[in-house]
């Protein structure tokens, strides 16, 4: 673990690798990829901006990720209609890249929409559509990996359903494919981005990403890739909500 004490105009920043690899691949510090999940609080365009101005001090390149297609998958889950569901994940989808580029622009940085990565652009790079693929046969294939999945999109449904419903299994099924939507990002960003080393940066990785860092899932992530928990110091640092 590493506490950044920041510049007068950069906030510090606490940053845990999840592995010894991926302390390295922070080293670095060639690309950094900052996943904000869309109906999350917690990423304010002031927490947004809080991320960048670190992220663009310490890494010679700089993207964020938004899930933001995807999302229409949890939605579906917890009773939207598909229509419903898409509407609202690409308004939500278009806010988050609002207050991204208010973020950006703030610090003085020119090509704000060229530093977000959604599913509009992702799934026009072939290494993202690749990976994408892989993981969807790899869910299927792979049981301990399946468990994992479940488990983590279950914790997560629960959370958005009413006090003492549990998540069913067919909800289940559907929302987890806003995680393996996300997985390529874990997995192998410097392929997807043309680096040779990146680190995604989130504020609250699930159990899976730890074990799929540690090795234990039987598919591991590209050597160039790592992963950092990356939260603000002080009182702001425990704001917000889990979750996508």
């Amino acid at each position: 673990m590493s506490t950044d004490q920041g510049s007068g105009c950069t906030a510090p920043m606490t940053v845990i690798p999840l592995s010894g690899r991926c302390a390295e691949v922070v080293e670095r510090a060639e690309h950094a990829c900052f996943g904000i999940s869309p109906f999350n609080s917690y990423f304010s365009t002031a927490r947004i901006r809080q991320l960048a101005a670190w992220g663009l001090r310490h890494f010679e390149r700089v993207d964020f990720f938004v899930p933001d297609t995807p999302s229409a998958f949890t939605l579906e889950a917890v009773g939207y209609t598909p229509e419903k569901a898409a509407w609202k994940a690409r308004r939500q989808g278009q806010y988050v890249r609002n207050k991204i580029a208010a973020a950006l622009g703030s610090l003085g940085v020119a090509d704000t929409g060229a530093r977000v990565l959604g599913w509009a652009e992702l799934e026009g790079i072939a290494a993202f559509s690749r990976l994408h693929e892989r993981g969807l046969r790899w869910y299927v294939e792979e049981a301990v990996f399946r468990a994992v999945c479940r488990e983590a999109t279950g914790w997560v449904l629960a959370g958005k359903l009413s006090d003492g419903q549990r998540p069913g299994e067919e909800q289940i099924e559907r929302a987890v494919r806003y995680f393996l939507a996300e997985l390529p990002l874990f997995l192998d960003t410097p392929a997807i981005v043309g680096a040779e080393t990146s680190v995604f940066c989130y504020h609250q990785p699930p159990d899976v990403l730890r074990r799929l860092y540690a090795g234990e899932l039987g598919w591991r992530p590209a050597a160039g890739q790592g992963f950092a928990v990356v939260t603000p110091d002080g009182p702001a640092r425990a704001a917000g909500a889990a979750g996508n």
